[in-house]
C-alpha cells in the first residue's frame, strides 16, 4: 500500500523530528565514542534481491506475510552487512551499537527513519521513534522476496516439527557453530547469524539487539544527491549511554 499524499505532506513537515540526532557514519569511522572502544564487524551478505526491506526480530515477527517493508526502496543487490561493536570488557559483553548496508560508495550526509508508510505522524513527539519491536533480542534485515521465502520455511519447518521450538530446535545449534567459528565479539552461545535460507540463495543475517528486547530505529541515508545511500538499524545511542553521568544522577 503507498502512502497517501496527506501523509506525504506530514511526513515532508515532521522531517526534522524524522531525522537521527546523531551522526551514524561515526559508528562505523570511529575507534571510540564516549570513550568506549569500538570495532566493525562483518558478518557477511544481505541478499536484496527487490530493494524492498523490512527490519524485524526473525523470531517474533518475520513469520508474519503481512508484515509490510519500508516504502522507499534501496537498489538490488547483495550487501555485506557490518556491525559496530562496543567492544566487551570484564564487567560486559560485547554489544552490537548498529548494523549498515551501504548500498553505494557515496557517503550519507544525513539519516532519516525508515517508514511503511501509515505511521501516525501527526502524534510524533521530540525524541520520539516508530522503529521495530525486539521480543527475542535478535533483529533481522530482510528482503521482501526473502521475507515470503523465509515464511514459507517457517510454515513447512513447524509442519515437520509440531510442538518444537525454532530457536531451540533449529537456531540454537546453529548459533553456537557460528561462535565456534567466529568467536570475537560473540558470547559462546552465538550473537550473529549469516543464515542462507534452506533451498534459496539468500542470505539473511540475523544479529542480537544491543541491550535486548525493546523497540529500535532504522534509519535510511542520504548522499547529498538526496539519494538512498545506506540502511542503518541503530540499536545503542552509544554516547547517550556511555556518556559521562551528570554528577546529581544517582545510577545503580
Amino acid at each position: 500500500m503507498s502512502p497517501t499524499t496527506e501523509w506525504m505532506t506530514l511526513r515532508k513537515e515532521q522531517r526534522e523530528k524524522l531525522t537521527c540526532p546523531v551522526d551514524l557514519n561515526a559508528y562505523f569511522t570511529e575507534n571510540e565514542i564516549a570513550g568506549k572502544p569500538l570495532a566493525v564487524m562483518d558478518i557477511g551478505p544481505c541478499s536484496i534481491p527487490s530493494g524492498q526491506i523490512l527490519v524485524r526480530d526473525p523470531l517474533c515477527y518475520l513469520n508474519n506475510i503481512k508484515e509490510q517493508p519500508y516504502f522507499q526502496t534501496a537498489p538490488e543487490g547483495t550487501y555485506t552487512t557490518e556491525v559496530c561493536v562496543v567492544k566487551g570488557n570484564d564487567e560486559d559483553c560485547a554489544r552490537y551499537a548498529a548494523v549498515r548496508l551501504q548500498f553505494t560508495d557515496s557517503p550519507a550526509v544525513r539519516f532519516e527513519e525508515a517508514l511503511i508508510g501509515h505511521e501516525d505522524l501527526s502524534s510524533l513527539g521530540d525524541d520520539e521513534f516508530f522503529g521495530f519491536n525486539v521480543d527475542a533480542g535478535l533483529g533481522s534485515i530482510c528482503d521482501k522476496e526473502v521475507h515470503q521465502a523465509f515464511c514459507e520455511f517457517h510454515a513447512l519447518w513447524h509442519k515437520e516439527n509440531p510442538d518444537s521450538n525454532l530457536y531451540d530446535n533449529y537456531f540454537a545449534a546453529l548459533f553456537a557453530e557460528n561462535y565456534r567459528q567466529n568467536p570475537e565479539h560473540q558470547r559462546d552461545a552465538g550473537d550473529w547469524l549469516n543464515w542462507k535460507i534452506p533451498n534459496t540463495e539468500y542470505h539473511l543475517p540475523i544479529f542480537q539487539s544491543g541491550f535486548g528486547d525493546g523497540a529500535y530505529p532504522v534509519y535510511w541515508g542520504y548522499n547529498e544527491a538526496g539519494d538512498i545511500c545506506q540502511l542503518v538499524v541503530q540499536f545503542i545511542d552509544i554516547a547517550l549511554a556511555y556518556g559521562e553521568q551528570d554528577e546529581d544522577e544517582d545510577w545503580d
